[in-house]
């Protein structure tokens, strides 16, 4: 469904600050596959997403969507068939405007424009359905700026509004790291319901072990621009979070990841 050719990207080519991002990435997910990466940060996770995203060009390689080439694709033509999470609660919406109106406008998203009512009564009536499904007791604030909702609130709207539309693959930047606690629970249990009902095929990034260990059923490990572990199948079903940590030794012995990541990784484990 997806296919990653041997992609790179190099950003500052030449000069002193030269980042090799991504270093001749292969990946294929299929339809329906709940993928997970992680990785220190500057592995290339997050580039990874952008150029699948469209956020820049990669300077060697492929990338195809439902068997068709994507590569030199802007972003917002790919945003048809992708669907979006940051890692910001804020990027993503349009503050001022209304929870009813963002989600009318991820309802649009990749449809022919023109002149019309685009909030009618039958669609907001829509809306609030979706809404009430979530369990959130938003579903009667649909006029209230989203600007004025909680971090955990707004990231919840958010994640509806990627997958409003049922999109083709659904990318997962962290968008759990910037909520406490209890939000983020929130939208991890949000993002699993609507993964499972909607059958999405989605690739998410997080820095948390235990999502890694137990969300999704493959598992990438990132390590400097490159895939160094693909998990999946019944390994990744019987990961605990321990067993990555055990991973990720595995490669500082490999002089793959140096001294000070992996007592950060310990670290953030404890």
């Amino acid at each position: 469904m997806l296919e990653i050719e041997q992609i790179r990207k190099t950003f500052h080519p030449g000069t002193p600050n030269e980042v090799r991002a991504l270093q001749d990435v292969d990946l294929r997910i299929e339809p329906g596959s709940f993928v997970i990466v992680i990785g220190m940060n500057g592995s290339g996770k997050s580039t990874l997403l952008n150029a699948v995203a469209g956020s820049f060009f990669v300077d060697k390689g492929r990338l195809k969507l439902k068997g068709q080439e994507v590569t030199l694709w802007p972003e917002h033509r790919r945003s048809k068939f992708i669907g979006r999470v940051f890692q910001n609660p804020f990027t993503g919406t349009a503050p001022s405007m209304t929870i009813a109106e963002n989600l009318t406008l991820a309802a649009k998203r990749g449809c022919p424009r023109g002149l019309g009512w685009a909030l009618s009564s039958s669609t907001k009536s829509e809306l609030r359905e979706r809404v009430y499904a979530m369990g959130l007791g938003l579903e009667d604030r649909l006029d209230n700026a989203i600007g004025s909702l909680s971090g955990g609130q707004r990231q919840s709207l958010t994640l509806l509004m990627a997958g409003l539309l049922k999109p083709d693959l659904l990318l997962l930047d962290e968008h759990t790291a910037a909520l406490d606690p209890k939000s983020a629970d929130q939208v991890i249990r949000l993002t699993e319901e609507m993964i499972r009902r909607d059958k999405l095929t989605t690739l998410m990034v997080t820095h948390s072990m235990h999502q890694a260990a137990y969300l999704g059923d493959r598992l990438i490990m990132m390590v400097r621009g490159r895939i160094a572990c693909d998990i999946q199948g019944s390994e990744k079903q019987r990961l605990k979070p321990e067993d990555l940590l055990a991973r990720f030794e595995d490669l500082r012995r490999e002089e793959l990841l140096d001294e000070t990541a992996a007592a950060m990784l310990q670290r953030q484990y404890v």
